[in-house]
């Protein structure tokens, strides 16, 4: 039967759905794009009962009229369409299979596609974050993974787990703090889904500042689970930065690796740096929008007060212009976050500078940095959509992780574990 109208994965907003819905509200979506994204293969099973009932629920909302089985297969159809006509799917013939926690835009899902694996669950509770990552990858994360409701959905048989977790102070009680001293933060969740399902190697990323965090005991405390109470092979955490792996940009972060131990794995070797180096000119925007981006008199005067304002108290804030020819501090989000990279854009002399930008145009060229070039700094492909306003877009670039430093760590990872080399077959 084809149906008359078009039946789509947000139709599960609609109100009359949410009231027949019991599953909690921030679950509905991610259920039914996990299960169609494992359509098939055998995945699938560990979301088909309530996916299922979420389906029928669905239809029969959008067609009171008709019976559930006249119009189910065609609905179906439709839905595997939407998740799976997107930009990044998963690969043909993926040889691993992983999960992705504190997703964000899905940075280490990129990655890790283009090492061959598939995601087969992922968490984010940032409902802006949400939306980004199933327009990119087809699938809604699931929400808060501090709940043992959205912990129930991950499967068993996977092989890495992902996380980009959030630095929290541990309430440590003794000298060497253990599993119950991480109660309360969210390296807890990410410690007991390990202790549940044991995958072969995890690969957990953080802020560089985590190795002094509370004197070095968060640090100690989290080495400590991973290797005793978790029973996994940890080397010692390394710091990479995103411009020793192809991307502009002076991003450093902590990286922490495990192996199970039955896996007999007693050595890894972080990557090298490569030797590519890269410039902001390769990521600069030719056209930009300048009553969106550039800066005014004013508005550059008052970054400059307030740099000398900070500069006079010995904290350090302020702002730079990075030349061409240079590099990015860390992109950021929060605060000026994204007035702390200015570039010159000489093109300012293509257009009126009376135009609807508050005050008077910079005669300099001025201004800040697009979100698209956030996603380059970042090593997010051209074809990443950015569905976002730019508010959020910089929020969620800025909480990213380096796509790049990722990819070189995890092709160390899957070396090890004897993952083989993934070869695209499309």
């Amino acid at each position: 039967m084809k149906l008359k109208e078009k039946i789509t994965i947000d139709d599960i907003d609609g109100k009359k759905f949410k009231i027949r819905i019991i599953e909690p509200e921030n679950n509905k979506k991610a259920v039914i794009t996990h299960y169609l994204h494992n359509y098939h293969n055998g995945v699938k099973k560990h979301y088909e009962k309530a996916a299922k009932e979420y389906i029928k629920e669905l239809v029969e909302y959008k067609y009171p009229e008709e019976k559930y089985s006249k119009v189910a297969e065609e609905a179906i159809q439709q839905l595997l369409f939407e998740v799976e006509n997107v930009p990044f799917p998963t690969p043909h013939n993926y040889t691993f299979k992983f999960i992705d926690l504190f997703a964000g835009i899905g940075g280490f899902r990129m990655a890790m596609q283009k090492l061959g694996g598939k995601c087969v669950f992922t968490s984010e509770w940032d409902k802006e974050a949400q939306k980004t990552y199933k327009a990119n990858y087809g699938e809604t994360p699931f929400g808060d993974i501090t709940k043992e409701s959205t912990k129930s959905y991950i499967p068993d048989g996977f092989d890495v787990l992902c996380a980009g977790f959030p630095c929290q102070a541990f309430s440590i009680a003794g000298k060497r703090g253990g599993f119950t001293d991480t109660r309360g933060t969210l390296f807890f969740d990410v410690a007991e889904i390990i202790k549940r399902k044991k995958p072969k190697a995890i690969f957990l990323e953080n802020v560089k500042g985590l190795r002094n965090h509370d004197g070095g005991k968060t640090l100690a405390t989290i080495l400590n689970v991973l290797r005793n109470d978790l029973g996994y092979f940890v080397p010692e955490p390394q710091t990479l930065n995103a411009k020793d792996f192809g991307v502009p940009q002076n991003r450093e972060r902590i990286f922490i690796v495990g192996f199970r131990k039955d896996l007999n794995i007693t050595e890894f070797n972080y990557p090298k740096p490569s030797k590519k180096k890269v410039s902001f000119s390769q990521v600069k925007e030719k056209k930009v929008v300048p009553t969106k981006y550039y800066l005014s008199t004013q508005y550059l005067q008052t970054l400059h007060n307030h740099r000398n304002r900070h500069a006079e108290k010995g904290n350090g804030f302020g702002f730079e212009i990075i030349p061409d020819n240079g590099i990015s501090n860390a992109v950021v989000c929060g605060g000026m976050g994204r007035e702390r990279n200015l570039v010159y854009d000489h093109r300012i002399t293509d257009f009126n500078p009376t135009t609807k930008i508050k005050g008077t145009v910079n005669r300099e060229g001025i201004r800040k940095m697009t979100p698209r070039e956030w996603a380059r700094l970042q090593g997010f492909p051209e074809n990443y959509k950015i569905i976002v306003a730019d508010a959020s877009a910089y929020k969620q670039f800025g909480n990213s992780v380096a796509v790049p430093a990722i990819k070189a760590t995890a092709e160390k990872i899957l070396e090890t574990i004897g993952i083989e080399k993934y070869v695209s077959r499309k």
